[in-house]
């Protein structure tokens, strides 16, 4: 009894101690470029930095609760811009209310998760090809619903206050990836749903055997993470004013980088929206900073790579000592 208590401890300690790391790293992060550049404190360059974080973020915590399982998602990016779309679509074309648009927008988000979700539980997809190939058809789908062009919100000015209208000093985008943050983090770590998903990651086998519907929680979700990409879509075309259905093929990288930096283990069974929070703001600035300082885009996502294996890896030290 006295070894397993221990052994708790020593597993949050861990996750504590990996939070803790992150954290430190985006505060060095923080001081490096603030004392190189001069540009990085003002006021536009920080509201940028928490716009395109609020972006990525919510993305990255929809997300998190896949690889928790085990499992990946490669569609989250272009998911998300098929959502900006079809809340495009309601609201310019269709001339429906915005707060339906919205709805949309979130609901085909969640369809795609849940599709994504029956191909990998029920029929037994790989996860990487099930989502690989959900990729390529939001990827068409985005062209088809928008007529190949950009959906403009220029008679709906409305919407764009939904990112960028200010609360307090704070857009109301970033706000929105700080509420979604707290709701996952409510469900990762309060609700039968987040006590599944830890489940599934650590053992979906064992899982299974003590009863748990390990298919039907799987669809779940992944439910869940295409809605929130469905909400990162609509933060987004607000953001721009308009959907642009090329938009969204690379964000799933910055979205898996952020939780894998923020301490997801992408073996599955560990990992925090708390980490995966400030692993999106450390991609954000990492990559905010470079562009201040000139360096050109392509070693930005070299950069980037390095980091992320980096990351991995003292996931597997870590994993190995434990």
């Amino acid at each position: 009894m006295a070894q397993s208590e221990s052994g708790k401890r020593l597993k949050i300690d861990s996750k504590t101690m990996q939070t803790i790391l992150a954290f430190a790293s985006l505060i060095l992060l923080i001081l490096i470029f603030s004392v190189a550049s001069p540009n990085f404190f003002k006021t536009n360059n920080l509201v940028g930095i928490l716009l395109a974080t609020a972006v990525n973020g919510i993305l990255a915590v929809g997300i998190t609760f896949i690889i928790v399982t085990g499992g990946i998602d490669l569609s989250i990016g272009t998911v998300m811009t098929f959502g900006s779309v079809i809340a495009g679509v309601v609201v310019t074309m269709w001339q429906l209310p915005i707060p339906l648009g919205v709805l949309a927008g979130i609901a085909a988000g969640a369809l795609c998760g849940f599709v994504n979700g029956v191909s990998i539980a029920k029929l037994k997809v790989p996860p990487f090809i099930a989502t690989l190939g959900m990729m390529m058809i939001t990827k068409g789908l985005n062209l088809i619903f928008s007529g190949t062009k950009p959906v403009y919100f220029v008679d709906t000015p409305v919407f764009g206050l939904i990112a960028s209208q200010p609360v307090l000093g704070i857009p109301m985008g970033v706000i929105i990836f700080f509420v979604s943050a707290l709701v996952a983090s409510f469900i990762l770590s309060k609700t039968l749903l987040g006590r599944y998903t830890f489940a599934i990651g650590s053992n979906e086998e064992a899982a299974r055997l003590s009863g748990i519907n390990t298919d039907a929680w799987k669809i779940a979700v992944y439910s869940l993470g295409g809605a929130f990409a469905g909400i990162a879509g609509i933060v987004m075309a607000s953001r721009l004013q308009s959907a642009q259905p090329a938009l969204g093929a690379g964000y799933e990288l910055d979205a898996i980088a952020a939780a894998v930096i923020g301490g997801t283990s992408l073996s599955g069974g560990e990992g925090t929206i708390l980490g995966t929070v400030i692993g999106a703001f450390i991609i954000t600035v990492l990559t905010n900073g470079l562009r201040i300082l000139s360096v050109p885009q392509e070693w930005q996502m070299v950069v980037t790579g390095l980091i992320v294996i980096g990351a991995v890896y003292l996931d597997i030290v870590r994993r190995k000592v434990k």
